[in-house]
Formats: structure tokens, C-alpha cells, sequence
């Protein structure tokens, strides 16, 4: 790492051509003797990636920045913050600390963080973003991460871990044992190490999948941004648990859209089954991918459309953990649907269908937009229709 990074002309440097095409600002070579303009490109391009995911770091003058690869692998500042809500505790160990978003944040609610990273110029960057930031109470270690728990007379209220999913054999993979280091391996030493363990997965491991990998699972945080999943958490403790609890939440801005249910109410709820009613729901990206779909029925007291048609229906609107619509009418799926609708702008979502949002749009001369919401699905009949709604 070139330290020679943080001077404050060449920060000024850079912030000018922050708006330059990359191609155009490597052919112009470097104004620094002791810096090569592929350096500066990292930066200059490291910078721009970060702007939405984190706005700490792009807001903060003199933050240097790794290869892309390992910003893109890294927690957003929003996800990591819920993250450091969940802990407790005087002591946390990363063992896969990376670019240094979850220590930083952990170390605003715990005084004792200890940032491990097999990578030393990844270290050096977090360590000196560390400085930068003035984080308080973070100790930098370049190790590998079980063999630096196994080598230390050490035990931690918490251990986190992410492991990596990109390997040289696989490329990139899911499953925890395919992932480094392979935690379902070494499970017995690391909740040997810890009062409380939280391991963050891909949002596409299946919840069953991480389950029958993983053991003492008390609780899963299934996190999503702006209705998108970005990461399952696993908090693990010493002894196995009765019951498994599932938060389900949906971060939008301040608002957190959060749903709490045990693995076995879900796995014993039945639902109802009904054609469409007066209302529509639509429940959030993270409620769907717990898989929770006969407790959302059973536990709002509204119908599914269909087994496999994750929509829902009343009569009676409801507060609902996801998008609420007014169906105002039901329209066969046919040629003629679109001349009886006698529009040429919707929004459009499919559930259970088999056509794409793209091949209807490009079937029907559809555009995006505008006040009226399409439903295409498929009813307890089988029958495929197109719910027409507008929002609540």
C-alpha cells in the first residue's frame, strides 16, 4: 500500500477527476513520480463503487481503497450497521475481516474488536481507513483465521465470520463447506472460542441448505436493502436451541420493516386458499425468501391465490409487510386483454406464470410506469389471469 495516497494534493487529484472517463484519465499517465497511475485508477475507481454503499467511505477524505473485487465482497454501511445492533457483549473477533466495514461498525457498540485478514495489503488498508475513521478499540491481525483462534488462549463474547465465496477450484459457490474457510468443518472450534456465533451467507443459500450444514442455529436474520436480500446472518450459540427464530427485515431509508416467527410455527402453519378478493398483497423480498409462505396466510388471516402463487387476498385491507394493492378488476390471459385493459403503460409482476416481466412487456407493447400495477399469476382453478390494481 502507497502511502503516499493519503497526501492531501493527490487526494485533491483525484477528487477532480472523479467525473473522468477511466480511460482517459490512465492514458494521461501519473503527475507523481512515486505513484503509478494504475494506483490512482484503483483509487479513482474504488471511490466511485462505493458511493451509495457507502457514504461514510466516500464522504471521508484520505480513504484508501482496495481492488474492486474485495469492495465488491464486502458489507454495505447499512447492512453492517444492522449487523452491530444485533451484538452485545465487551469482546468481538472478525476472523474474516476484510476491508474493515463490520469491525468499524462493531466497534461502535463493542469496545474490544479484533480485525483478522489472511490478505496483509488488504489488512494495511483497513488498518489505515481505521486511523482515518478514528475507530477506537480495533486490534489488526494478518493470520489466518483458524489457525489464529487455535493458536490463542483466547475466548470472545462473539465471533463473526464471512466467509469467502469465491475459491480457485469452484469459482464462485454457496454452500458453506465449499466456502474459505469452511466453517461447517471447524464449527466445534469456534463455538469453543465464544459465547455467541454469527455467520453471514449469500442471500441464494437456501435456509434448509444452511440448516442442515450448521448446528445450535437460535436464531436467522434474513436482511434485505430497498426490498432486495442482501445477506442471511446465523447466530449460533454453545447449546442447541428448542426452537429456531426467524427476523425477516426490509431496510428502506430509516425505516425497518422487521417480522419475527419461530422455524416451527412456520413449518405447522396451513393456509387458506381463495380467488381473488378486494386486496392484493405482495409480501417483501426477505419474508419471501424465509419461506414462510402458509404462516403469512395462517398468521394475517388472509388467503394465497394458489399453492404456488405467492400472492395474497382479502377483503378487509390489513397492515402487511410488503405492497398492498386494490385489485379494481380480473381479466383472462388472453390476445384481447390488453385492448379490453386499454392501456399502454403499467407496472408488471408475475407469480407463478412462466412468462417473463421482458417477454410480456415486448408481447403486449407495454411500458413502464404510470399509476396501474399488472398482476400476472395463475389461480386456484389454474387459470391464468391479470389482477389490475392500483397501490393503497
Amino acid at each position: 500500500m502507497n502511502l503516499a495516497l493519503v497526501r492531501p494534493d493527490v487526494q485533491e487529484y483525484l477528487e477532480e477527476h472523479l467525473h473522468s472517463p477511466i480511460a482517459t484519465f490512465i492514458f494521461k499517465g501519473s503527475p507523481f513520480p512515486e505513484i503509478t497511475i494504475q494506483e490512482l485508477a484503483q483509487q479513482l475507481e474504488g471511490k466511485r463503487r462505493i458511493k451509495s454503499k457507502l457514504p461514510l467511505w466516500y464522504e471521508t477524505k484520505g480513504i484508501l481503497f482496495p481492488p474492486k473485487v474485495n469492495i465488491e465482497q464486502t458489507s454495505s454501511q447499512v447492512t453492517a450497521q444492522y449487523k452491530a445492533s444485533l451484538l452485545k457483549g465487551e469482546s468481538i473477533i472478525d476472523i474474516t475481516g476484510g476491508f474493515g466495514i463490520d469491525s468499524y461498525y462493531f466497534s461502535k457498540v463493542i469496545p474490544n474488536v479484533t480485525h483478522v485478514e489472511v490478505n496483509e495489503k488488504i489488512s494495511a488498508f483497513a488498518k489505515a481507513n481505521f486511523e482515518t475513521l478514528e475507530a477506537t478499540g480495533i486490534t489488526c491481525i494478518t493470520d489466518h483465521s483458524i489457525e489464529y483462534l487455535s493458536n490463542q488462549n483466547l475466548y470472545f463474547n462473539t465471533i463473526y465470520v464471512d466467509p469467502g465465496r469465491r475459491t480457485d477450484a469452484k469459482g464462485k459457490v454457496f454452500m458453506l463447506k465449499d466456502c474459505l474457510p469452511n466453517v461447517p468443518e471447524h464449527l466445534d472450534i469456534l463455538l469453543s472460542k465464544c459465547t455467541t456465533l454469527w455467520i453471514k451467507t449469500a442471500p441464494l443459500l437456501d435456509i434448509a441448505a444452511g440448516l442442515s450444514e450448521l448446528k445450535n442455529v437460535s436464531e436467522i436474520h434474513i436482511v434485505a436493502v430497498k426490498n432486495e436480500v442482501k445477506e442471511l446472518l446465523w447466530c449460533l450459540k454453545q447449546e442447541n436451541s428448542q426452537d429456531v427464530c426467524v427476523h425477516t427485515i426490509n431496510i428502506i431509508g430509516d425505516k425497518k420493516d422487521l417480522t419475527t416467527f419461530t422455524l416451527d410455527t412456520m413449518l405447522t402453519a396451513e393456509a387458506t386458499y381463495e380467488f381473488p378478493k378486494s386486496y392484493l398483497y405482495e409480501p417483501n423480498a426477505s419474508l419471501l425468501k424465509s419461506g414462510a409462505f402458509n404462516w403469512i396466510s395462517n398468521h394475517y388471516n388472509i388467503d394465497k391465490l394458489q399453492q404456488n402463487t405467492q400472492l395474497y387476498t382479502s377483503n378487509k385491507l390489513i397492515s402487511f409487510p410488503g405492497r398492498s394493492f386494490k385489485i379494481n378488476t380480473i381479466l383472462p390471459y388472453n390476445k384481447q386483454f390488453k385492448k379490453t385493459l386499454g392501456i399502454q403503460k403499467a407496472h408488471i409482476t408475475t407469480r407463478n406464470f412462466g412468462i417473463s416481466v421482458a417477454e410480456l412487456r415486448k408481447k403486449f407493447k407495454i411500458s413502464d410506469g404510470g399509476d396501474t400495477y399488472l398482476f400476472f399469476t395463475t389461480l386456484l382453478d389454474t387459470k391464468k389471469v391479470v389482477l389490475v390494481c392500483e397501490k393503497t
